[in-house]
């Protein structure tokens, strides 16, 4: 048997700080796995959904509706090559003076396409779904002013509103119309409103598209809307520059703030038949007498036929004379409105109206409420009867006061502009990009009252009255006497 010797060697205990360095690094391991843990399981979730609320569904309506109108655009006019202004998506041709405008982006757009434009946008809209029923509003892509353009001179009423009864007849077939009875769904017209609400047994200018009742259930977007009737909204003219970055934008911004003002006023337009309706030629002439107003001259018309009206006053000529005055003056033009309202707020001018419906009670979604902080109201009767002095009034403005009205204007370009549909990543709201959000939350409103009960729900309010739902401040809900009411039946 062997021996049983002691170990000499001595057990050391471990001491504390072993220990202690143990219990960190089992710590230290276990925060490890639970973070690879946690970004494993992240990655398994699905990300944010960002168009979650914002899909818009676009029916793919018949061509007759749409694509086969444009690409009969010859029988527009008689008088002016419609299809020139077709292409590019309705942007026209490119302009390329470099002297009123970007060498890049800019267009000799008119004011019709605009059906066109938000056609094209709609079609590279990010938010755009195949699935009716996910979708937050449902957009009609009929092109209403070019129907109406090819059948105004026909006497015949049931003629004019040949397509259009077609087109509702189509849509009430529709199972995506019958979820609510078209109260998600939502059209835009190149073309004031009032040439859409001619009595079907009636005669009168135009045809009748929005009298009929299932189109009185959607929302109709036009560049002029009527203050008397509850699902029209006014959206903007388009104008001449479609940007296709934010560059551009923010650079055009400052190009605004830097130009030279030579001239305390201005008119860009000519004299109409019914001036006297309008002021058109107390303004002329009160500008021809006064050394600090300028006019668009002859040479600004156009006299090649075909290219536009005979006439016509060029894109180009136009913007050059609106960026050279502090002040431009939009009196009415064939109606309420006029395009170069928005030419004036891309040259960043202060525009000075003669009516309420011009902008005031028009562009709620668009302009700001307090009309003084961008531009000056002129009552057009006392231009017409008491023969106020324009210059005057303007004169009278303090500088400080011009210039915050003008970064309140240049503040406004980005908001009355329609970007190239192509473009991408783009952070700037356009005409466009608000108009699809105020359409998407009057539907939702809508959607919201039909769950309560309330099938008939209108935002909106039929009548005389109806334009003041549209002014009320935040959190008024009672309409009662406004300035304007001595304007409204001008």
């Amino acid at each position: 048997m062997k021996p049983f010797f002691r170990s000499t060697e001595r057990c050391v205990r471990p001491s504390r700080i072993f220990y202690a360095a143990v219990v960190l690094s089992v710590v230290l391991w276990a925060l490890v796995f639970h973070s690879t843990s946690l970004q494993s399981g992240d990655a398994l979730q699905p990300p944010p959904d960002l168009c979650a609320g914002r899909y818009v569904y676009m029916y793919d309506l018949p061509p007759r509706f749409n694509a086969d109108l444009a690409r009969d655009c010859r029988r527009m006019s008689a008088s002016t090559d419609m299809c020139r202004h077709v292409v590019n998506d309705g942007f026209g041709p490119p302009m390329t003076d470099g002297a009123s405008l970007p060498e890049r982006g800019a267009y000799a757009t008119d004011q019709y396409m605009l059906e066109l434009i938000f056609h094209a946008r709609m079609r590279q809209y990010e938010c755009l779904t195949a699935d009716p029923a996910a979708s937050a509003a449902v957009y009609v892509p009929f092109y209403a002013e070019f129907d109406l353009a090819m059948t105004i001179d026909n006497s015949d009423m049931s003629v004019r509103n040949a397509l259009p009864r077609d087109l509702v007849d189509w849509l009430a077939r529709r199972p995506e119309w019958r979820a609510m009875g078209g109260r998600d769904h939502f059209m835009l017209a190149s073309r004031p409103t009032w040439d859409l609400l001619c009595d079907p047994n009636g005669g009168g200018y135009g045809n009748s598209l929005m009298s009929y009742p299932a189109i009185r259930n959607m929302t109709v977007l036009a560049w002029e809307a009527s203050p008397r009737h509850g699902n029209d909204f006014a959206v903007p003219y388009p104008s001449h520059f479609h940007p296709s970055t934010d560059g551009q934008v923010v650079a055009w911004q400052s190009r605004m703030r830097g130009q030279e003002r030579q001239r305390l006023w201005c008119f860009a337009g000519g004299p109409r038949h019914e001036s006297r309706k309008t002021g058109r030629n107390q303004i002329i002439e009160q500008c021809r007498r006064s050394s600090r107003c300028a006019l668009l001259g002859k040479e600004a018309a156009t006299k090649q036929p075909g290219l536009y009206t005979q006439g016509e006053y060029l894109p180009s000529h136009a913007m050059r004379l609106l960026e050279s005055a502090e002040f431009c003056i939009q009196p009415r033009g064939d109606s309420y409105t006029r395009k170069s309202i928005f030419d004036t707020i891309l040259a960043g001018c202060i525009p000075v109206f003669l009516h309420p419906i011009s902008a005031y009670v028009q562009y709620t979604w668009y302009l700001p409420r307090y009309y003084r902080t961008y531009s000056v109201f002129i009552p057009q009767r006392d231009v017409l009867d008491r023969n106020a002095s324009i210059e005057e009034v303007l004169t009278k403005i303090p500088p400080a006061k011009v210039a915050q009205m003008r970064e309140e204007v240049i503040r406004l370009i980005p908001t009355v502009m329609y970007r190239d549909p192509a473009a991408k990543g783009m952070k700037i709201k356009d005409a466009f990009d608000i108009a699809v959000e105020r359409v998407i939350g009057r539907v939702e409103k809508r959607r919201r009252a039909a769950a309560e009960g309330d099938r008939e729900y209108q935002d909106s309010v039929d009548g005389y009255d109806s334009w003041k739902y549209d002014l009320l401040e935040d959190g008024q809900k009672e309409i009662g006497p406004h300035e304007f009411d001595p304007y409204m039946f001008m």
